[in-house]
C-alpha cells in the first residue's frame, strides 16, 4: 500500500480560478481505496486495533508527519502543520475499531479475513477519510497553502461503552483544539451527498444488565417458590412499558432487550435469570434521570414476583449535539466542493456515538456521509454483516474535511 508519490502536486489536483485547493489526485484516490479495503479485510475490535494503528502510523510518517500513539496503546493523534501555540486548531476525528459480527458479503474481494469480525459500521471509511485529509493537508502545508495547523484524531474503541473518546481525551487530543468535526457513514444517503443537522443528531445510549434470583424449585409447585421465568418475562415486558409512562414521550426514552437467559430444564424452576439491553434517549435531561427511573421500575416489577434484583446500569454516551457554527462550516465546505444540492437535512437517530464526549469540551459537529450507491435498493444498514459502501464516499469525505480545514483557518 505504499505510495510512490513524492511531490505534493502528485497528491492533489490544483483548482482553476478562485476555488479551494485540496481535491484528490487520481493516485491518492486509488491508494485510499486500497487502504480502506485492507482495513476492511483485517478488522480489529476496540482496544485491540494494533495492526490498524500501525498501518495509519506508517502512512503518516511516510508523509513526513509525526503521529503519537495514544496512552492506551492503540489509536493516534497527529498534527498537520506547525501549531503556533495560540490559534485554536480544528480537529478531524475518526474511529478505528470494528464489530464482533461475521462479514456475510460473498461477492467482494475485500471481505473480512477474520472470523466473526467485520467493519460493519463504516469505521474503515471514517479512518480512511481522515487519513486522506491528513495527507492532502500535509501536501498543501508543504506548498504554504495551509493557513493553520490541523489535528488528526484516530480514536480506538468507539463501540465499547463509554467509548474510547474518553481515553483519547485523557491522552490530551483536545489540547489546543478549538473545534472538532467528524463524519459517520449513512447507508440511507446517496454517495456524493452529506446530511447535516443543527442540535442533537444521535441519542444517548447506556447498557443495562439485570440479574434476578430466587430459591428455585419444582414446576409442579411454583406457589412455593419464586417463579423466576415469569418474573424475568414480566421485567422484559413491563419495565419498558412503565418507563414510557414515567417520562415525557418526546424524550424518546426507549429500553430494548438484546438478551434474556434463564433455566436449563423444563421441570425445574430456575434460581437465576439474566437480562441485558440498551437504554436510548433523545433528550439530555431525560438521559440524566434515566438510571434512577430504570432502577425504580425494575425493583418494582421484580418485587411483585418476589424476585431479588441486582442492576448494573452502565453509563454510555450522551447525545451528539451539533454546534450551529460547526454545521455552518461543514455546509460551506460541502457547498464549495460539490454545491448546495449535495447537502440534505437529516433526522436525529437513536444510535449512540461517543463523539459526544468531545463536544462536552469543545464545540463541533458530525455530518452523515452518504455511502449508498445511487439507485441501490438493497436496503443495507449499519451493524449488519452485509454492510458495504460506495467508495466514492471516501473522496467526498476527504474533500469535505480539507475544505473545512482551509475555511476554518481563514476565519
Amino acid at each position: 500500500m505504499k505510495s510512490r508519490a513524492s511531490r505534493p502536486e502528485d497528491l492533489v489536483d490544483q483548482p482553476g480560478g478562485g476555488g479551494l485547493p485540496g481535491r484528490l489526485g487520481d493516485e491518492l484516490r486509488a491508494e485510499l481505496i486500497a487502504f480502506r479495503r485492507d482495513l476492511h479485510m483485517h478488522p480489529e475490535l476496540g482496544n485491540q486495533e494494533f495492526r490498524t494503528t500501525a498501518a495509519i502510523k506508517d502512512r503518516l510518517e511516510r508523509a513526513g508527519l509525526k503521529p503519537r500513539v495514544l496512552d492506551v496503546g492503540t489509536g493516534l493523534v497527529c498534527d498537520v502543520g506547525e501549531w503556533d501555540g495560540v490559534t485554536p486548531m480544528l480537529a478531524l476525528r475518526a474511529d478505528i475499531d470494528a464489530l464482533p459480527i461475521p462479514d456475510t458479503k460473498a461477492d467482494v474481494p475485500y471481505r473480512s479475513t477474520v472470523p466473526d469480525r467485520a467493519h460493519a459500521c463504516g469505521h474503515d471509511v471514517h479512518t480512511t477519510t481522515v487519513l486522506g485529509a491528513g495527507l492532502v493537508l500535509a501536501a498543501l502545508d508543504r506548498q504554504g497553502l495551509l493557513p493553520n495547523a490541523v489535528r488528526l484524531v484516530f480514536q480506538p474503541a468507539e463501540e465499547v461503552l463509554p467509548g474510547g473518546a474518553v481515553d483519547a481525551i485523557a491522552s490530551g487530543v483536545l489540547e489546543g483544539v478549538g473545534r472538532i468535526i467528524a463524519v459517520h457513514c449513512d447507508p440511507k444517503v446517496d454517495a456524493g451527498k452529506i446530511g447535516l443537522r443543527v442540535g442533537a443528531i444521535t441519542s444517548a445510549c447506556d447498557r443495562l444488565e439485570i440479574s434476578l434470583d430466587g430459591p428455585g424449585g419444582h414446576t409442579a409447585r411454583p406457589h412455593l417458590t419464586t417463579d423466576l421465568v415469569t418474573a424475568a418475562a414480566r421485567v422484559a415486558v413491563d419495565v419498558p412499558a412503565l418507563l414510557s409512562r414515567r417520562v415525557d414521550a418526546r424524550s424518546g426514552l426507549v429500553l430494548t432487550w438484546g438478551r434474556l437467559h434463564t433455566g436449563h430444564a423444563p421441570n425445574v424452576v430456575p434460581q437465576h435469570a439474566e437480562l441485558s439491553g440498551t437504554v436510548r434517549c433523545l433528550d439530555l435531561e431525560a438521559w440524566r434521570d434515566a438510571p434512577d427511573l430504570v432502577h425504580a421500575a425494575v425493583d418494582e416489577v421484580a418485587g411483585m414476583h418476589r424476585a431479588k434484583s441486582v442492576i448494573n446500569y452502565v453509563r454510555g454516551v450522551p447525545p451528539v449535539v451539533n454546534d450551529a457554527e460547526s454545521i455552518g462550516l461543514l455546509d460551506a465546505a460541502m457547498t464549495e466542493r460539490r454545491g448546495a444540492y449535495a447537502i440534505e437535512d437529516t433526522e436525529q437517530s437513536l444510535g449512540g456515538e461517543d463523539f459526544s464526549w468531545y463536544l462536552e469540551h469543545v464545540p463541533g459537529a458530525m455530518a452523515r456521509l452518504g455511502v449508498r450507491p445511487p439507485g441501490d435498493t438493497r436496503g443495507l444498514d449499519l451493524h449488519r454483516g452485509n454492510f458495504d459502501v460506495d467508495e466514492e464516499a471516501i473522496t467526498v469525505g476527504v474533500e469535505l474535511f480539507t475544505a473545512a480545514a482551509l475555511l476554518a483557518g481563514r476565519s
